[in-house]
């Protein structure tokens, strides 16, 4: 008797075995360049053991294979890495329609906090995509630019009592530094606060961000994870009441500013008039100097709720912060190590303070900012070497041939492409791990421009675009004006395992300044 019940057990398990291992070597059946999974986790296995962040084990798998397209496994789903530039970039523009969406959760319905412009699909994204994009015109940019520039004002004052205290030749964290300027950037500018993290760094919108970047919460993580790679555990989980604390402060911290405004008729230029706005009226509309007028209707006429102005607002926080902090930081810390190129940015800088009839150490204007050329060369490199998010996704919508190939990818069918990978190939640019910012010269262009998406590209690239480099520029500038950097020696940055989609330097950006004479 217990012999046929071993017998039947081993008969199960080994069916059992053979099944998963076919799975698991589904993509060398179809005949794709498959990289070798890790039972069960798929190429997910270094991550889930805080080896490598998810952009730097994408980058690995980019390296090891040469094809266009390589086979993986985001633990049991089958997915697709895109090695082949031309083919990212004509996956995001001319076959957009193939893979309109990112396949990563949302519910509009039942939570509303999730329904944020990145993870809608379909005809709800790009009737808010449409609604938005008026928000980061040249012009709306221009009028935020006074509290943009406030705020690196603040930056200047601060990091002075810093070198004054701590003497001269004093290291910096100037990672850590450029999150306090961004995080001051979001709270002002779209949350509405008056907030000042330098001198006031336990202030209540502060004390949120920190939650949220400091957050050990297991069911946080596993819902962050869910999202992306198994969006039905995260429908599940907050169909079982699970609900992210500090999007809910967010949220109630919006309502409080929102009410206010509307109830005292406070008009102030940034982001969140222009949703107040959107709120009330439908529209944001193009005229630059009339949207910030107050504009309010009956509750049961309004537009849009609170909740999804607060989850706009989230994404934008997320998405602005770490990409203005890394962009500024990261530029700095190049141009410490280049002295030839750090001249030619300052010079450049002084030139233009003087072209527009300001002192150094005054305000900039949006129109000094604009005319800060190399400036923009710099931002460009740091964004090739270090993009804001490692690697992009998009979901198959409809079964897509792949061009030079047999293969035709399925609906439903998971895209990653590693921005890392591509950026660093020295097929797309030579020299990859050098700092080269006059790559990007209109009389050089030793690069394939094609290659070059560290914002997306097509109709789902980064929204707010303008309005990060802005913030980045102003900075960099801020500090070019204001202090010295003392040379560094060549050193490439190491990243360490983070559980968000970013790049995390392992030993933060240390840089040594001397306040400008």
């Amino acid at each position: 008797m217990w012999a046929v019940v071993l017998a039947l057990l081993s008969l199960v398990v080994g069916l059992l075995y053979q099944c998963v291992r076919r799975h698991y070597s589904s993509w060398q059946r179809l005949g794709v360049d498959e990289e070798p999974a890790k039972i069960p986790m798929g190429i997910l296995d270094t991550v889930m053991k805080q080896e490598r962040s998810l952009g730097m084990a994408l980058s690995d798998i980019y390296k090891r294979h040469t094809g266009k397209l390589v086979g993986i496994y985001l633990i049991n789903k089958r997915s697709i890495l895109v090695r082949d530039a031309v083919l990212a970039r004509q996956i995001m523009t001319s076959d957009f329609a193939s893979f309109h969406d990112r396949g990563v959760y949302v519910d509009e319905k039942n939570d509303p906090l999730s329904a944020n412009l990145f993870n809608l699909r379909g005809a709800s994204w790009r009737n808010l995509r449409n609604k938005l994009t008026p928000s980061f015109s040249s012009g709306k940019i221009k009028g935020m630019f006074a509290t943009i520039d406030d705020v690196g004002d603040k930056l200047v004052q601060h990091l002075k009592g810093v070198l004054e205290e701590a003497g001269p030749n004093s290291e910096v964290e100037m990672k850590e530094l450029m999150t306090t300027y961004a995080v001051d950037i979001i709270g002002s500018v779209i949350f509405g606060l008056e907030i000042d993290s330098f001198s006031n760094p336990n202030n209540e919108f502060r004390a949120i961000s920190s939650e949220e970047a400091s957050s050990k919460s297991l069911l946080l993580k596993i819902h962050n994870m869910a999202m992306f790679i198994c969006p039905p555990i995260a429908k599940l989980m907050n169909r079982l009441g699970y609900e992210s604390s500090i999007l809910t402060a967010l949220r109630d911290m919006m309502t409080r500013t929102i009410e206010f405004r509307e109830r005292n008729n406070v008009v102030r230029k940034d982001l969140l008039q222009l949703l107040i706005r959107l709120r009330n009226t439908g529209k944001i509309g193009e005229d630059d100097d009339e949207v910030w007028d107050i504009e309010t209707a009956q509750e049961e006429l309004k537009a849009m709720s609170i909740e999804k102005i607060a989850a706009q607002a989230f994404l934008f926080y997320v998405a602005g912060s770490e990409s203005t902090a890394a962009a500024a930081a990261f530029t700095l810390y190049e141009l410490a190590m280049y002295p030839d190129l750090l001249k030619e940015a300052r010079d450049e800088l002084d030139a233009v303070v003087q072209r527009h009839n300001l002192r150094r150490t005054d305000k900039l204007t949006y129109e000094a900012v604009q005319d800060l050329k190399f400036l923009d060369l710099c931002l460009m490199e740091t964004l090739r070497k270090y993009p804001g998010l490692p690697f992009l996704n998009r979901e198959c919508t409809e079964d897509y041939a792949v061009p030079g190939t047999s293969h035709t990818i399925t609906q439903g069918t998971p895209i990653l492409i590693s921005l890392f990978g591509i950026h660093r190939d020295p097929v797309y640019f030579p020299n990859p791990e050098g700092y080269d910012p006059h790559r990007f010269d209109a009389s050089n262009m030793n690069y394939n421009q094609a290659a070059y998406m560290p914002f997306g590209e097509g109709p789902r690239h980064c929204i707010a675009l303008r309005m990060g480099k802005v913030n980045s520029k102003v900075a960099v500038a801020k500090i070019l004006a204001n202090f010295d950097l003392v040379q560094a020696p060549r050193k490439e940055v190491e990243f360490r395992f983070d559980a968000a989609p970013v790049m995390v330097p392992k030993e933060g950006l240390k840089l040594r300044l001397t306040i400008r004479k």
